[in-house]
């Protein structure tokens, strides 16, 4: 565990196997930074990636996993969904405790950045957007919500640790978000990928699950890839201020327009908002065994359809009862000026899935 850091630095990916975290570690070994992802579970070999095993919510755990790693930079995409707000605070602030109060002491660490997302505008998921919210675009310098939200204690957690152990921070702030990691809680591209391949099966059109004010309104996401060039960029230019980034593909659509694109992308049929929300959960109920049944008639490699598919998730995203897109302006401003266009994301992720055996050809 202790091998040179390399040219770029030492980079520690806390939950590298996550959506966001799987794609910064390939571009983080792309780049030749000597790589370590941490993780809750064992997983397979990477080349050029270092893994680790720890408890986050344990801090001799998270100690005894990172003792003598000394990283450089880390990058915190890790979360665990929990029943109630108070419980999310209690957890999550408390992973990132953990994690900076054991790699802080040893005075190498640069940077850190924070992946956190649109509920620090729209409130947490028990209230999502049914408070006062932000007007759209959302804009990184506006107060926070007077309501309790876990990404806030992650922040307070950060700054409180930059103060301790003097390093740059950033926070960035991702929409929802379109890449490749089975078992991730919230991934919406692999979902309608998923509820598309269960369609097709049984002859059934690919019904838009969120209601009017989603299908009408202008929307953004954000590519995984993107989200890690940005995050790496913003703990490597010299002179930039410890801030929050939004972060995005920087195009804009509506559902409206976007999900018949998806349909022929998934070859079904679209089926767009008529009436009423016809959630996943009320559509995809019982149909863990038809998946099962798919994956062993196709071949593909998963069976458990609640690794593939977070129904809840895309569910709260396209029933959220307020237009939601963000302002890129800063990091624009600051120099990052990368960007993706959306449905060539959906497009790259629906092409890996098929050739991981996730989804059928």
């Amino acid at each position: 565990m202790n091998a040179p850091i390399g040219p770029q630095g030492a980079a520690l990916v806390v939950g590298g196997t996550g959506i966001s975290g799987s794609a910064l570690t390939r571009e983080l070994v792309a780049q030749g930074w000597r790589t370590i992802s941490l993780s809750r579970r064992e997983v397979s070999p990477q080349d050029g990636i270092e893994s680790v095993r720890a408890d986050l919510t344990d801090p001799q755990s998270v100690q005894a996993a990172l003792a003598g790693l000394n990283p450089t930079h880390v990058y915190f995409t890790a979360w665990s969904r929990m029943p109630t707000e108070a419980e999310n605070i209690s957890v999550n602030a408390g992973m990132v405790r953990n994690v900076l109060d054991a790699v802080g002491p040893s005075g190498t660490l640069e940077h850190v950045a924070l992946v956190t997302g649109l509920k620090h505008y729209l409130g947490p998921f028990e209230a999502y957007g049914t408070g006062a919210t932000r007007d759209t675009p959302f804009h990184e310098d506006e107060p926070r919500l007077d309501a309790p939200n876990f990404y806030y204690a992650q922040e307070d957690e950060l700054w409180r640790a930059a103060d301790l152990y003097d390093f740059g921070w950033s926070v960035h702030r991702s929409h929802t978000m379109i890449g490749h990691a089975i078992g991730n809680a919230m991934n919406l591209g692999q979902t309608l990928a998923a509820q598309a391949a269960l369609s097709r099966a049984e002859g059934t059109p690919f019904i838009f699950p969120g209601n009017e004010v989603q299908w009408n309104g202008v929307t953004d996401v954000t590519d995984s890839g993107l989200l890690a060039r940005q995050m790496v960029w913003a703990a490597t230019t010299p002179g930039l201020p410890s801030q929050a980034y939004n972060t995005a593909n920087g195009d804009v659509f509506r559902w409206r327009w976007m999900w018949p694109r998806i349909a022929e992308l998934l070859g079904v049929e679209a089926e767009g908002f008529s009436e009423r929300p016809r959630p996943l959960e009320e559509q995809m109920a019982g149909k863990a065994d038809a998946w099962r049944q798919l994956v062993e008639r196709e071949g593909l490699a998963e069976p458990d359809l609640s690794r593939v598919a977070s129904w809840w998730h895309t569910d709260s995203d396209l029933n959220r009862p307020v237009e939601c897109f963000t302002d890129m302006s800063r990091s624009r401003n600051a120099g990052f000026t990368g960007h993706a266009d959306t449905l060539a994301s959906f497009a790259a992720l629906f092409d890996t899935l098929r050739a991981e055996r996730v989804i059928p050809a």
